[in-house]
């Protein structure tokens, strides 16, 4: 039922998080003019919990939603964000208490820095450069969670491959290696950071680039 986790979960040590069935949050991502990305962050109205800070689009989990449909629903409610302008990347719970509940922060991307429309809970709605994003005064949640969080930008070579312009068409997006953070792929533009080749690697040399600054993925993961 709709609205039916608006409350606030309580714990044995006495404190209280938002969402009786726990919480979820959008983090979106977007590409720069030159290379890299920018993040979609809400500053929240001054009347909210933690108001005045920084965070994602989010809130309480109904009953009948997963996480995802929690955090894609926020985002429309909060930012106007539409929900086939953007594509899930994958998930982290990012916080956990005592009671059992969690907050999710849901990791999705756009071809775009798309508009925005914000509503009561928001000062404003900003895409803010992925560096500048510890810049400002963070929901504490939140900036506990954003190291997790943040994509390493990654240049995708694509020498050899036979259809480069599909491969192209499908970049730059998020690339969520489980267990191992998120990187960012781009072709072109800003060649700072890492470098991904698709392949495995074909000799020792090669090999020995994988504690280095290169990345070897298989051309399913880079088009998944």
């Amino acid at each position: 039922m709709r609205g039916d986790g608006d409350g606030w979960a309580e714990s044995p040590d006495g404190s209280r998080q938002w969402g009786l069935f726990g919480a979820a949050g959008l983090l979106l991502r977007a590409p720069l003019t030159g290379g890299g990305s920018a993040v979609l962050l809400h500053h929240r109205a001054a009347w909210t919990h933690q108001g005045g800070t920084w965070a994602l689009p989010g809130g309480a989990r109904d009953s009948h939603e997963t996480s995802v449909h929690a955090a894609v629903r926020e985002a429309e409610e909060e930012a106007g964000i539409a929900p086939g302008s953007i594509r899930v990347r994958g998930s982290r719970v990012t916080a956990t208490a005592p009671s059992g509940w969690t907050y999710t922060t849901v990791i999705a991307d756009a071809a775009d820095q798309l508009r925005t429309r914000g509503n009561a809970e928001s000062q404003d709605l900003v895409w803010v450069p992925e560096d500048e994003v510890e810049d400002r005064p963070l929901h504490p949640g939140f900036a506990a969670a954003w190291p997790t969080l943040r994509a390493t930008p990654t240049l995708i070579d694509l020498d050899g491959i036979a259809d480069m312009g599909a491969v192209a068409a499908a970049l730059p997006r998020t690339l969520d290696l489980v267990g191992h953070g998120f990187l960012w792929l781009h072709s072109h533009g800003d060649r700072t950071g890492r470098t991904a080749r698709i392949g495995a690697p074909e000799s020792h040399a090669e090999q020995s680039d994988l504690a280095g600054n290169v990345l070897f993925l298989t051309l399913d993961q880079v088009l998944s």
